[in-house]
């Protein structure tokens, strides 16, 4: 089995050349990095970009930070297992995004507060103890949600470039990316991100659209529907069918992740939005961004179809490996199937160009993620239990220090996880350990005067109950076979119950509600 899957992956048309656009492509990104240092003087700069974030530049970096290499990768798989299926994703993050942008919906409230963290706005609003508790939700949450992001690009870097997916490979690839990002993040923080994210965007768009010319004219367009029905059927196109893998419980989860969480509540995103110049060029910056939130996982979607097709039609090889005949067999992981795809449909020359946008793609996500996190555990978490005593200087050395720290740890849970969920799945679950309680926060703080603050800290605690969502929680608890997208909606209806009725039973008495 090993000496097959070491042959499939060597059969890739990656060359010395490709090697070398990827190489430039990287010195360039470490270089601004490395410039933008000199324009930091405080803590706005650092982590906000001094607040000067126009719509055009806006909708660039979101656009960048959101369609990492990981969402590429996830999405691929949810193509190459659900078919067109899988487009449903993307059409309710589109729509739902432009619904924020057009009413503002949370977004524009919070940078009309001109707070720097969705936790600053829980202190300002209920104060300190839901800041410092809103911070540990948010940065676990979020810190487990990244923790295979480096291993899950890695992994397309082995798969496009034919290198063995043992031994030295993969951890010693991790190793590489994650120093490169690490460099240029701790540098620059959000000015290094934002003009690095700016190239990124530019170089990933017009990478993937050539993919896709490529990866088409290779299999036919037609080939691409006829072969889909043929293997998966009317599962193949329809969400709502029993044997797609999804269904209305799927689909709303959808609605709350991928549509609402992903642009208004997610901090990555909504970091974007308390950069912006104004609440109305945070508007206009979601309003535009609803196109590219949903081509975002329709793109990858369809090269994960183009992937399955590939290896039903044209790679033999490929076929027995991802699915194999044998009784008992173990199929290989079938993140390999998309870069393995492009490693062989790809001239050479393309497929460095579509690495080293690749690699963009996994440094855009990984610069964005690793600055939010570490900013949200100074300002939220350490500023907060010193009486926010720490100077400027100090923070952003902290802020380094701590990028640095998740880092290490991002690297370490990379390598050892073992679970089975769908990279998505993993992801839409660990956010949720965070998200449930702030979906329910935000909205009770911003739109409910009566929300108090005693609401406010039990609904983050009950966000907790989305992790039970994760295979290897539910091995340990013996609730196996209970799907994540119904353990995260039974927590995001129970996080808004206990904002409710606690707010109700233990109302503030002692301190005015926002002016909303």
């Amino acid at each position: 089995m090993q000496t097959s899957v070491t042959d499939a992956l060597s059969r890739t048309n990656f060359t010395g050349w490709d090697w070398l656009i990827v190489f430039l492509y990287l010195s360039i990104s470490i270089i601004i990095g490395m410039r933008m240092r000199k324009y930091i003087f405080s803590m706005t700069d650092y982590i906000g970009a001094g607040r000067a974030i126009g719509t055009a530049l806006g909708v660039a970096t979101m656009t960048g930070t959101e369609m990492g290499l990981v969402t590429v990768m996830y999405s691929a798989q949810k193509g190459f297992t659900g078919g067109f299926a899988a487009f449903h994703i993307a059409l309710v993050a589109g729509f739902v995004t432009l619904l924020v942008g057009l009413s503002g919906f949370i977004v524009a409230k919070l940078r009309e507060l001109e707070v720097l963290t969705i936790p600053e706005f829980y202190e300002k609003r209920f104060g300190r103890r839901t800041r410092i508790l809103g911070g540990i939700m948010l940065a676990l949450g979020g810190i487990l949600n990244m923790g295979l992001f480096l291993k899950v690009g890695s992994i397309f870097i082995v798969g496009v470039t034919g290198m063995s997916d043992q031994g030295w490979a993969l951890p010693t690839v991790m190793i590489v990316l994650l120093t490169l990002v690490l460099i240029y993040t701790v540098m620059g923080g959000m000015l290094s991100v934002v003009i690095t994210d700016y190239i990124q965007f530019v170089v990933l768009s017009f990478g993937l659209l050539v993919a896709v010319f490529f990866v088409v004219a290779s299999l036919g367009w037609q080939s691409l529907f006829t072969n889909i029905a043929a293997n998966m059927g009317e599962a193949g196109f329809n969400p709502l069918v029993e044997t797609a893998g999804f269904g209305w419980e799927y689909v709303i989860w959808m609605m709350i992740t991928a549509g609402l969480v992903s642009c208004a509540i997610w901090p990555t995103a909504v970091a974007r939005a308390l950069a912006a110049e104004s609440p109305q060029v945070v508007k206009q910056q979601y309003k535009w961004s609803s196109l590219s939130f949903m081509i975002r996982f329709m793109i990858p979607n369809f090269l994960g179809i183009s992937a399955f097709v590939y290896i039903m039609t044209a790679a033999p090889d490929l076929r027995e490996l991802f699915f194999p005949a044998e009784n008992g067999a173990t199929p290989m992981n079938n993140l390999y199937a998309m870069p393995i795809m492009l490693g062989r449909v790809l001239p050479a020359g393309i497929i460095g160009l579509i690495s080293a946008a690749m690699i963009a793609a996994f440094m855009s996500t990984h610069d964005s993620y690793l600055l939010t996190w570490s900013s949200v555990i100074t300002q939220d978490i350490i500023a907060p239990l010193r009486g926010e005593k720490l100077a400027p200087t100090t923070r952003i050395k902290l802020t380094r220090i701590i990028i640095v720290v998740i880092g290490l740890y991002i690297l370490y849970w990379g390598l050892i996880y073992k679970g089975r969920d769908d990279i998505w799945d993993y992801m839409a679950v660990t956010g949720a350990i965070y998200f449930t309680g702030a979906l329910a926060v935000l909205i009770g703080g911003l739109y409910w005067k009566k929300a108090s603050s005693t609401g406010a800290f039990l609904a983050l605690l009950s966000g907790m109950t989305a992790i039970f969502g994760l295979g290897p929680v539910q091995q340990l608890v013996g609730i196996e076979g209970v799907s994540g997208a119904r353990v995260g909606l039974l927590s995001v209806v129970l996080t808004m119950l206990v904002m409710i009725v606690a707010s109700l039973v233990w109302p503030d008495k002692d301190k005015a509600a926002i002016n909303n």
